[in-house]
């Protein structure tokens, strides 16, 4: 039921966001793009409906059910998404031109959001970049931004205030800082509600 109604209810809202990732990220055919927490597979889907290479990973299964049935007709040994943990990535280090992630790093504990994060520039080739998608951070005083606010506690407690600790201690600028990545570009976009950025690693 989640994977339902993830890709019929989540995924029409992120519609531009899926298609305006690689273009923000100058993502050229022919390259590899690891898409982290790939949920529904939605942003895997449009990589390679690009001629990119992408590939997705996440932890639940139901997820990768739903991936491998809309975006991925190879047998499950050839598939282009990986069930696992996304703090311990079981690929070697720099295997892949860029990584990518979207609205995967607010809900979770702290620590977690770090780890996470230090694994995507671990698999990054010298020179590759880091692409994220998630809250801006303060997100803007209006409807929108009450919107999602409302959505974020009606999703439970422990989201709720892995979302808030988010935005007190900055989002995505501030755990990039932390790991010493440089951010080579921002874009503001869906109302101001999300920030995708584009983070160097040399």
């Amino acid at each position: 039921m989640l994977g339902i109604n993830y890709s019929t209810v989540i995924d029409p809202f992120l519609r531009g966001v899926r298609r305006f990732i690689p273009e923000f990220g100058g993502i050229k055919p022919g390259e590899r793009v690891l898409d982290v927490c790939s949920g529904s597979g939605a942003q895997v889907g449009e990589y390679r409906r690009r001629g990119i290479l992408g590939f997705g990973l996440d932890l639940s299964p139901d997820m990768l059910s739903l991936s491998r049935r809309l975006y991925d007709p190879a047998p499950p040994a050839a598939s282009y998404f990986t069930e696992a943990d996304a703090r311990h990535l079981p690929f070697t280090d720099a295997s892949f031109d860029y990584t990518s992630t979207t609205l995967a790093l607010h809900d979770k504990p702290a620590q977690t959001r770090m780890e996470i994060l230090a694994e995507m520039k671990r698999v990054v080739k010298p020179e590759g970049y880091i692409l994220i998608a998630d809250y801006t951070c303060p997100l803007p005083a209006s409807f929108p931004g009450w919107v999602i606010r409302t959505i974020e506690r009606i999703a439970g407690d422990d989201h709720y205030r892995n979302f808030r600790h988010y935005l007190k201690n900055g989002g995505v600028p501030a755990l990039l800082e932390k790991l010493d990545i440089k951010t080579e570009d921002t874009q503001s976009i869906s109302y101001g509600l999300l920030t995708v950025t584009k983070a160097k690693i040399s």
